[in-house]
């Protein structure tokens, strides 16, 4: 099989943003693909993902127009599978995946627990607007902080934990710093900035900011286009 890709993504979405993270640490070419969220093509969820959702692969098969898939390549859909299936086609090419076995089971228990742990704070306050929000987001950020045990997540090296939730984190901040979201206008700003002047949240912003520098991140992170997009889904 041959090595053609395309990654069907969309800038909006922290999933998508897992897979371009992962393609670009271990320096694959690949073709990307936009996906409009509230007008997505009619052959996109016949022909690429059932599901209809993003972000989704296609590997192998001929090369041909991403707009015209070919049955031929598989279809692979779902971030955390991505995110771990991209490393493991370019063994050697990222430190994605550790090693040690350890350090591995480690940073998918990272992952679940975030999920866990941080999901529900994300939707009270973005889109429920809920009385508890900043309560329910300084919990899940302190969470965050005690659950890393390294210069990154898991481990001093970028791992598949810091890639699962960067995309999260640096969305958190810029919806809620531009006040971007089902909230109260001003609830959002209001609270970060409070955030950063708190010196206990320091290690969060720190490590949101190292995630924030790779060039990884810096190559798939548009703010701008993020934030509109975002705009048209509120």
């Amino acid at each position: 099989m041959s090595e053609q890709i395309t990654l069907y993504s969309a800038t909006v979405c922290p999933y998508a943003h897992r897979a371009e993270l992962a393609l670009k640490e271990v320096g694959v070419d690949f073709k990307r693909y936009e996906i409009d969220l509230n007008n997505k093509p009619d052959w996109y969820a016949p022909k690429i993902n059932r599901a209809s959702k993003v972000p989704a692969l296609a590997y192998g098969g001929p090369d041909v127009p991403p707009d015209q898939p070919s049955p031929d390549s598989t279809k692979i859909p779902e971030s955390l599978v991505l995110l771990q299936l991209i490393p493991e086609l370019y063994p050697g090419r990222s430190t994605l995946i550790p090693k040690d076995p350890i350090v591995l089971a480690q940073a998918r228990v990272f992952i679940e627990t975030f999920t866990n742990a941080f999901m529900p704070a994300w939707s009270a306050f973005l889109f429920k607007n809920a009385d508890d929000a900043e309560e329910q987001m300084r919990a899940a950020l302190q969470w965050v902080m005690k659950a890393k045990t390294h210069k990154y997540a898991v481990s001093d090296e970028f791992t598949i934990a810091d890639a699962a939730i960067g995309p999260f984190l640096a969305r958190l901040e810029l919806f809620l710093a531009n006040d971007v979201g089902k909230f109260t206008e001003g609830r959002g700003s209001k609270f970060i900035t409070a955030l950063r002047a708190d010196e206990s949240f320091k290690p969060f912003w720190d490590y949101l900011d190292l995630i924030k520098g790779r060039e990884s991140f810096k190559k798939t992170w548009s703010p701008d286009v993020v934030l509109a997009q975002m705009k048209t889904r509120l």
